[in-house]
C-alpha cells in the first residue's frame, strides 16, 4: 500500500480535499479505465507497455525527481514504473468519468505549500535545480497529483463510512498513546472527533483504492522493459 504514498500523500499536505469539495464536483461513474487520446511526445525510451499505451523512461525519471524533491529520496525504478502504471489506471477512469481538472488557483496553492516546506525560497529553488525540475514541470506534476488524488477521494469516499466506535478506538488506541509518548497534552475526544473521522475516512479510501488497483492491474497486460527499452 506504500505505492499510494505519491497519490494520496498529496491529500494529506496540500490537496485540501473535503467532503464538500468532492460533492460539488459531479462526474459520472465509469467502467474499466480507458486511456486518453495519445498526445505527441518525444520518447527517449520505453520503460513499460501497458495495454496499447507506453510508459516512457522520461516519465520514470521525472517521477523519481519529484519524489526526491518531496520526500528527499526516490524509489527504485520498478516501484516508479508500478506507480506510473497505477496513475495510468486512475487517469483512465477519471478521464472516462469526465472528472474535472484542478483549477490554476488550486495548483498554485499546492505549489506554494510545497515551497513552504523548505526553509527559504532560495533553498526550494536550489532543490528544484538539483533534482532537475523546472517550475512549469512541478506545476504540471502537482496538477496531475491533485487530479488523481481528488478522483480517488470522489470515487471511494461514499463507501468510507466511519462509526463512533471506530473513532473512539482510534482515539484510545492510537492518538492518546502517541501524544503521551511525545509528552504532549491530550485533547478531549469531542475536540478531535472531526479530525479523527477524516483521518479514518482517508485510511479507508486508501485501502479501497489499493484493492481496486490491485484487481484492475491483474486484468491488464503490463510489460516492464529493461532500462535500455528491451524485454
Amino acid at each position: 500500500m506504500r505505492r499510494f504514498v505519491l497519490i494520496l500523500v498529496v491529500v494529506a499536505w496540500f490537496v485540501g480535499v473535503s467532503p464538500s469539495t468532492t460533492a460539488a464536483q459531479s462526474a459520472g461513474s465509469a467502467a474499466l479505465p480507458a486511456p486518453s487520446s495519445p498526445i505527441p511526445r518525444t520518447i527517449d525510451g520505453v520503460a513499460a507497455r501497458i495495454e496499447d499505451d507506453i510508459l516512457t523512461e522520461s516519465e520514470v525519471r521525472e517521477l523519481g525527481a519529484f519524489q526526491q524533491l518531496v520526500d528527499g529520496q526516490s524509489k527504485p525504478r520498478a516501484d516508479l514504473i508500478r506507480e506510473l502504471g497505477d496513475q495510468w489506471i486512475v487517469r483512465g477512469e477519471a478521464t472516462a468519468a469526465k472528472y474535472p481538472q484542478p483549477s490554476e488557483e488550486d495548483v498554485d496553492h499546492a505549489y506554494a505549500q510545497l515551497a513552504a516546506r523548505f526553509s527559504s525560497p532560495e533553498e526550494f529553488k536550489s532543490r528544484c535545480t538539483a533534482v532537475g525540475l523546472t517550475q512549469n514541470e512541478i506545476h504540471r506534476l502537482l496538477s496531475q497529483q491533485l487530479y488523481l488524488a481528488r478522483f480517488l477521494d470522489y470515487r471511494f469516499r461514499p463507501a468510507a463510512q466511519i462509526d463512533q466506535k471506530e473513532i473512539e478506538s482510534y482515539y484510545n488506541d492510537e492518538l492518546v498513546p502517541e501524544l503521551k509518548s511525545r509528552g504532549q497534552q491530550i485533547p478531549t475526544l469531542d475536540d478531535v472527533e472531526d479530525t479523527i473521522r477524516e483521518v479514518l475516512v482517508q485510511r479507508a479510501i486508501s485501502e479501497r483504492a489499493a484493492q481496486w488497483l490491485e484487481e484492475t492491474r491483474a486484468r491488464l497486460k503490463i510489460d516492464i522493459l529493461a532500462s535500455e527499452g528491451r524485454p
